[in-house]
């Protein structure tokens, strides 16, 4: 879901999607699964849930939806017993930017009521096309009422001569470009959508009866569904009532157009939780390899036998890779241990929420404390999943300087970050990431944390760690420049208003 602004910090996903369809507590459930898929949004959440009324034999949507964390929309819990009744319901987390933040029209699920019926949707990812297809819409005499490329799809469908729903729906989809995961909901079914390039996760499982799918399995788990598979790049599924009855979902393809899936190999390094599997993977097991290979390639070494390696990780991204990094460290034969070096406040916000440069480090401070006792005197590396423009790191390193440790050694468990993604990862402009400020020279990016060693994982081995293949590929574009799916020329040239 793109909006028109930008914010600087650590990446963010825009979304994370959930939907139900047939259980009595759909809307109930849908709250849990947007809880345990909070990471992927904390600026709104929204729930829609599809209703059966007797009096006028009909399907009615009831819609509630605010700004916040998802315990705080939804704090009132008759919203979800009371109003947001229904055997079927969609939910979505929103991520956005800083100059739209305020903005309560983005907020999804988007519901409409058109020739078809109810239609509600929420979406995952970023439109590469939008900017040509809203030109074109709004020459045409549409009218939107958000800045959200997900809007783009509600029209499309809407506008199409299609008679079947379904059939609008995938016209619709064949019209749009870039990275999507959708959740809808029609007065008869739940629709699922992944792009044919898979860039982002969508996953299917089953709860009894009920059938799920959600941007991660995290959230099957919440509820106690049965994860069945991921959601085919390219696919559309459509969940009714004869998908009950039989047993068997809905399954057709959006373009027979052979295409090549390039999933987006950052919700590995960063995003998603560790407990999730997506891509038909384990994210614990790939971050804990992404650990292991960077052990291999750049081991920090005592310097006697009497010296000993302080390993700590930036948490709490990159606590399973840290792990991954001892043991592989260890298992080589140098004497190195695992410390909780930096703690954690939980309480407070993420700190690229709010930029302002001259409370940046209070704001760091408010969410990470050392732990001095632990660091001074010691040869210590932090670890950490990525690298962005460097400043929270930058203020981290001068933290632990504070605590007097021996050496600071830096880790990183991806390559260099030097270009911004169309696709769903919320990165700073190309010209703010701090490998390109200090033109890709790790020299000049150690002397500017002020590390005494600083090492980042090849690309090599990135792919190795999450198995990439001929058959089995990924999107790298953040690290590499190379785009699988082309960008909207006007995407680019005002990526800086993003």
């Amino acid at each position: 879901m793109r909006e028109f602004a930008r914010i600087e910090g650590k990446p963010a996903c825009h979304c994370g999607v959930f939907g139900i369809y047939g259980h009595p507590e759909a809307a109930v459930l849908t709250f849990y699964g947007l809880h345990a898929l909070q990471h992927r949004g904390q600026e709104a959440a929204g729930i829609v849930s599809s209703e059966f009324v007797a009096e006028k034999q009909k399907q009615h949507f009831n819609v509630y939806k605010g700004e916040g964390l998802v315990a705080d929309v939804f704090k009132n819990g008759s919203v979800l017993t009371g109003l947001l009744k229904g055997s079927a319901a969609i939910g979505h987390n929103r991520y956005s930017t800083t100059g739209s933040a305020d903005n309560k029209t983005n907020i999804q699920p988007f519901v409409v009521n058109y020739k078809s019926g109810n239609l509600a949707l929420g979406h995952n990812g970023n439109l590469t096309n939008f900017r040509f297809l809203r030109n074109k819409l709004e020459q045409e005499g549409t009218i939107f009422q958000s800045t959200s490329d997900s809007e783009i799809i509600l029209h499309l469908i809407a506008r199409s001569a299609q008679k079947d729903q379904i059939e609008q729906i995938r016209e619709a989809l064949r019209t749009v470009a870039g990275a999507y995961s959708f959740v809808l909901l029609t007065d008869t079914a739940l629709v699922a959508a992944r792009d044919p390039y898979g860039i982002r996760p969508l996953a299917l499982g089953k709860m009894k009866d009920a059938y799920v799918v959600a941007s991660e399995t995290c959230a099957f788990d919440i509820i106690g569904a049965e994860y069945i598979r991921d959601v085919a790049p390219g696919e559309l599924l459509v969940i009714d009532r004869s998908v009950l009855e039989t047993g068997t979902v809905i399954s057709s393809r959006i373009d027979d157009r052979p295409v090549q899936p390039h999933h987006c190999i950052f919700e590995y390094v960063y995003f998603s939780r560790p407990d999730s599997k997506i891509f038909e993977d384990n994210v614990d097991k790939v971050r804990r390899k992404l650990g292991k290979l960077l052990a291999e390639e750049a081991p920090v070494k005592p310097d006697s036998e009497d010296d000993r390696v302080i390993v700590i990780s930036v948490p709490d991204s990159s606590n399973t890779a840290t792990l991954g990094y001892v043991s592989k460290s260890q298992k080589m034969g140098y004497d190195v241990r695992l410390e909780l070096g930096l703690i954690r406040n939980h309480y407070v916000g993420r700190t690229f929420i709010q930029p302002e440069q001259n409370h940046r480090e209070i704001k760091v401070k408010t969410k990470f404390n050392t732990v001095k006792g632990v660091l001074k005197g010691r040869k210590v590396v932090i670890v950490d999943d990525s690298i962005v423009r460097g400043t929270t790191s930058k203020l981290l390193v001068k933290m632990i300087r504070d605590a007097e440790p021996k050496e600071v050694h830096f880790r990183v468990t991806s390559p260099p970050i030097k270009f911004p993604c169309y696709y769903g990862m919320d990165f700073p402009s190309k010209e703010e990431l701090i490998a390109n400020r200090c033109n890709g020279e790790i020299e000049r990016i150690r002397e500017d944390l002020g590390v005494d060693s600083l090492v980042y994982l090849s690309m090599e081995k990135l792919l190795e760690a999450a198995s990439a293949s001929e058959t089995r590929q990924y999107c790298t574009a953040c690290f590499s420049g190379v785009y699988p799916i082309p960008i909207d020329a006007e995407a680019t040239k005002n990526q800086n208003d993003q």
